[in-house]
Order: structure tokens, then sequence, then C-alpha cells
């Protein structure tokens, strides 16, 4: 039997043209899914797909709002017999944050695969139909199976957890560390390398959860001041997460905002600016995201204080993670 898919379009480059095709940037979303797939050769050959669009926006414009939506629909069709896998269009700009809170609340043995594109349909070498029959033949490939949220960029396949936008517009923008880096699709052709190592359930259940609370990601730096930490506490967020210095080391500044949050009963987390490597635990003061960049714990912070945790349990989620 055919693969049978749904192909989610939510908008980005991959649905954007501009007035001229040379033009790389500065575009506007106009294209829907529908019409994205018709204008690709051959791809009716893959399975059969049913589209859907909930919303078509740049991806810089979503919200949380629109973010729950895509992941109780994504969650509705994985859950569907009828349905073997879904494939989600999306705006690079926030890409990664999409797939990773994808990769904490859905879990399923059939094939989630996120795409976007760095170029516009419009451009003389756009990437986007190829990026898209790429993703639809991961999508449909019974080895693509128990491997995850997967997000294929640029001929290469990538675990969730691990995938980031590493350049601001080259078409092999989106990379991920040694663990990331699953697989390829070369002439057509789905080629895995390894499996990612995931748990047997997300760790949050999507069941009732149609809002979350604010959380902060403040950036830390020489001579940085206070007065973030202040504006964050009077804006009524919940949390705040630091992209610290090298191993989450805070300036003076950022210790006093995040005691003073703390005791403001904010939950405060120190990420890094640095690109690899985990922070460590420090014996007092606010948590480590140990192997999660901010953006992450950012996510992480969100849905656990939507849950209810408290420091202890979200302490012992974030060394899981």
């Amino acid at each position: 039997m055919r693969p049978r898919l749904v192909l989610i379009g939510t908008g980005g480059t991959i649905a954007a043209t501009a007035g001229d095709a040379r033009t790389l940037t500065g575009y506007q979303v106009t294209q829907g899914i529908e019409a994205m797939l018709a204008a690709i050769p051959g791809v009716a050959d893959i399975a059969d797909i049913r589209c859907e669009q909930p919303f078509n926006v740049d991806s810089r414009n979503l919200s949380t709002a629109r973010v729950l939506r895509l992941a109780h629909e994504v969650d509705r069709h994985v859950r569907d017999a009828e349905v073997d896998a879904v494939v989600v269009t999306h705006g690079t700009d926030s890409l990664e944050e999409t797939a990773f809170f994808l990769h904490l609340t859905v879990r399923s043995p059939k094939p989630i695969v996120l795409i976007g594109a760095m170029r516009p349909a419009s451009a003389l070498s756009a990437d986007g139909p190829l990026n898209l029959v790429n993703a639809l033949l991961t999508a449909a490939d019974p080895a693509s199976r128990d491997r995850g949220v997967l997000v294929v960029m640029n001929d290469r396949i990538l675990a969730a957890r691990h995938a980031a936008k590493r350049h601001t517009t080259r078409v092999d923008a989106f990379g991920a560390d040694g663990a990331g880096v699953l697989g390829a699709i070369t002439d057509g052709r789905v080629r895995y390398d390894m499996r990612p190592d995931l748990p047997e359930t997300a760790p949050f259940s999507l069941t009732g959860l149609r809002a979350m609370p604010p959380v902060d990601i403040i950036l830390d730096y020489q001579d940085a001041p206070r007065h973030p930490y202040t504006a964050a506490i009077q804006a009524g967020s919940r949390g705040i997460v630091v992209a610290a210095m090298g191993n989450g080391s805070l300036s003076p500044a950022a210790l006093r905002g995040c005691a003073e949050a703390g005791r403001r009963g904010l939950v405060c987390v120190r990420a890094s600016r640095v690109p690899d490597g985990q922070v460590t635990d420090a014996a007092q003061g606010p948590l480590a995201s140990h192997a999660l960049n901010p953006l992450q714990a950012r996510i992480v912070l969100r849905l656990a204080l939507a849950r209810g945790l408290g420091q202890v349990g979200i302490k012992d989620l974030l060394q899981r993670l």
C-alpha cells in the first residue's frame, strides 16, 4: 500500500515570492501548500498526500497559540490509523524552536518531518522544491519510523533535538552536532547512518495544554546591566533563561538580577551563548541547562511551568534532556 502522508503548510520562505528572480531577501509569503505541491513534477509518485493549511505566515511572526495549534494537529494526525507520517513546511527563522517543541510534546513511531527553504520560490535557484521532495521521501520511507521528530534541509536528515540554524542566508544553514546528523537523501534515496537515543515517551503531554507562561531570554556579557531582569520581573515573566558566558558564567549584574528574580518567585536557568558544550551545575544560583541551548531551555522551562513543576522537578528534567 502506498504511504499516506499529511502535508501541513504554515508559511515561511518556502511559500514566499519576490518581484525579481535574483532577489533572495525582502520577499512575502504568497503561496499556499497545495499550489506549492502542484508545482513540483512527479511528487504524486511518492505517496498519497493530503494537504492542510492552518495558517500561512513568516515564522518570525509565529505565536505560542499557533505553535500549540500546530502541535495539536500533528499529534492528532499521528494518532490516526489512516496516516503514516506528517510533513510540516515551516519558516527557517524559528523552525528549530517548533521542531524542538514537537520533540518534547509529540511522541509517535510515525515520522514527523519539518522542512523549510532559505530562498524564496521565485528565486533562480530556489531550494524549497527539492527540500520538500526530500522531506516527503523521508516521511514515506519505513526506515524513518522510531527516529523521533526530524528536520530535512539541504539533503541532510537532522534530529530535531539537535537541529539549529547556523547561517543567516546560505542553503546549508541548518546543522547539528555529530549525534544529530542521522542521514541524508541522495538521488532520491534515503540513507540513515544512525538512530537517535530517544526516551520512550515525550516528557510533556499536550492534553489540556492551551497556553504557556512567559519566559524571557537575557543575554549576558561584559559590564551587562541589571535592568533587563527588573523589566522581566515587572512584566510578569514566570522565568528567565540567561544566555550566559562560557560554562554558564554570570556577570555581577546577572547574579544580582537572578537572585532578585528568585526571591520574586521566578525560576532562573543558566544556559550559554557558546554554541557547543554543556553547562554544568553550580553550588548555588540558577539551574543549569546542561545540554540545552538558550532557545531550548526556554521552551522546556515554559512547558515545565505550564505543568506545575517546581525547582526540583525542573532541575531533574534539565539534567535528563
